[in-house]
């Protein structure tokens, strides 16, 4: 029964994982056909007047219009996180976790994907931006972007708070297991003066 347990927390990890990837990668790419079929290049669109706007551009670099003019490097980076990404997935057993690498999946498989088959070519297309927040940060970006962000952030804090990869805090699963039996000190002094005294009785 307990060895069952495990294995339905990683069947349900990987679909979690699964899920979350291919519903980004799903709305990052008709978000992007829906710009390249419904703006001009460069065209802003407010909507939200300062604070969100659309503007369609072709970034040839990573996320945020970073290192332009590096594509290959960056498709080959992005086909190399995938294929770790494939391999480790049964590995997780935290749903936590699951949503780190569903994130991240499905928003390098969205870049990916522009970089392979958009213009100019195979493996050096450009990905579309078009999401852009002035107030914020003078990058354009898209869905994949925003995935691949939270995904970092998200591994960070779980970083940070010791969550493993089953889920598992051993901080506080050893300081939960000891508050469960909160008399087990006093019961264990109490036997060992009892088996003194019993020792004693002739």
């Amino acid at each position: 029964m307990r060895a069952e347990r495990p294995a339905r927390v990683g069947i349900t990890a990987l679909l979690i994982l699964v899920g979350v990837a291919v519903t980004i990668y799903g709305v990052d790419q008709v978000s992007k056909q829906f710009v390249v079929t419904s703006l001009a290049e460069g065209e802003v669109v407010p909507v939200l007047g300062n604070v969100l706007q659309w503007q369609f551009v072709r970034n040839p670099g990573a996320a945020f219009s970073i290192a332009s003019g590096m594509t290959w490097i960056f498709t080959i980076l992005a086909a190399g996180v995938i294929t770790f990404i494939v391999w480790f997935a049964r590995r997780i057993r935290s749903i936590a976790w699951a949503l780190v690498f569903g994130l991240l999946l499905g928003g390098v498989l969205g870049n990916l994907t522009d970089r392979l088959f958009r213009e100019p070519g195979f493996g050096v297309g450009h990905v579309i931006d078009f999401i852009s927040t002035p107030w914020l940060i003078p990058a354009i970006y898209n869905v994949a972007d925003i995935a691949i962000v939270s995904s970092m952030v998200l591994f960070m804090i779980l970083t940070i708070r010791g969550v493993g990869l089953d889920g598992s805090r051993p901080a506080r699963d050893r300081t939960g297991a000891e508050a469960e039996e909160p008399g087990r000190g006093e019961r264990d002094a109490r036997g060992g003066t009892a088996g003194v005294e019993l020792a004693r009785e002739p």
